[in-house]
């Protein structure tokens, strides 16, 4: 492990430091298939709701999310692959991943300070609460403090995400990287300030109710919920393989990653197969 002062100028500078090029051009193509391909896909009913794409995001997403219509969002009348609560939770977890990659952060390896951790644990709170307050709407005799909506799913749902987002990245870094940055994912209020600035503006413009933006969260928050899945089976896999803290460049991270997305793939579809034969329906729960 390096210590902060053999760390990199690149690590060593403020949240907002400029990226390679590279990585904008990355980012950049990967948007603008997306939104290409999302402004096709929404303004043909008939493709939209036999996309194959948001098909696979679908059944991604059943295998973790209850997907009730009613607790869901919609795109031009397409229920989203995933809940309200589990989009912005997934979304959140997608915006991190981003962020941490845009601003060359992929190799610190430290939780955020503690006084920062203090407030991503009442975020995982505020939902907790919320996601009980709406559980309780099951039971019509069931006390509840308000009436849920799917804007509230969605919000506490996404700062959960960022909290999920800034604690399994630290943990990913320290079990790939052989020299790890000892350094926290972030370090100061400003930059969690920031991020959940962020996250507002895409909670803003889901609920702006932009098919073609719609169409782009939604996958993206599917690429939350893989990476997320991802992750803990390469952190499982490296550990229990005794390989974990070895890896030199970014192509000896690829194929540990690409093992523990397979896996990931593999399990959420198992569980969703299952599911299916349970319940014979992609949406909901019989009874519910």
């Amino acid at each position: 492990m390096t210590t902060p002062e053999q760390v990199p100028q690149l690590f060593q500078n403020g949240f907002w430091q400029q990226p390679t090029t590279r990585r904008w051009i990355v980012v950049g193509v990967v948007l603008i298939v997306l939104f290409v391909l999302g402004f096709f896909t929404v303004t043909n009913e008939l493709l939209l709701h036999s996309s194959h794409v948001l098909e696979g995001a679908d059944w991604m997403g059943y295998a973790i999310c209850h997907r009730i219509t009613e607790r869901s969002f919609t795109i031009n009348g397409r229920q989203f692959p995933l809940c309200a609560r589990c989009t912005g939770m997934y979304l959140g977890v997608a915006l991190i991943l981003l962020l941490v990659f845009l601003s060359g952060r992929t190799r610190r390896s430290e939780l955020p300070p503690l006084p920062l951790l203090l407030i991503l644990l009442g975020l995982i709170g505020l939902m907790g609460i919320d996601g009980l307050n709406s559980y309780s709407h099951f039971f019509p005799n069931a006390p509840h403090l308000y009436t849920p909506q799917n804007w509230l799913r969605l919000l506490t749902g996404m700062g959960t995400g960022v909290a999920m987002g800034l604690l399994i990245l630290p943990v990913l870094a320290q079990t790939l990287w052989r020299n790890a940055s000892v350094v926290g994912v972030i370090t100061s209020g400003r930059e969690l300030f920031l991020i959940l600035f962020l996250a507002g503006l895409l909670v803003l413009l889901i609920l702006s109710n932009r098919p073609t933006i719609l169409y782009v969260l939604a996958l993206g928050s599917t690429v939350g919920l893989l990476f997320i899945v991802a992750s803990l089976n390469t952190i499982i896999l490296l550990v229990i393989t005794r390989r974990d803290g070895r890896a030199e460049s970014r192509l000896e991270t690829a194929v540990p990653m690409l093992i523990g997305l397979i896996f990931a793939i593999i399990e959420l579809s198992t569980i969703s197969i299952l599911r299916l034969l349970l319940t014979g329906t992609m949406t909901g729960f019989p009874g519910l």
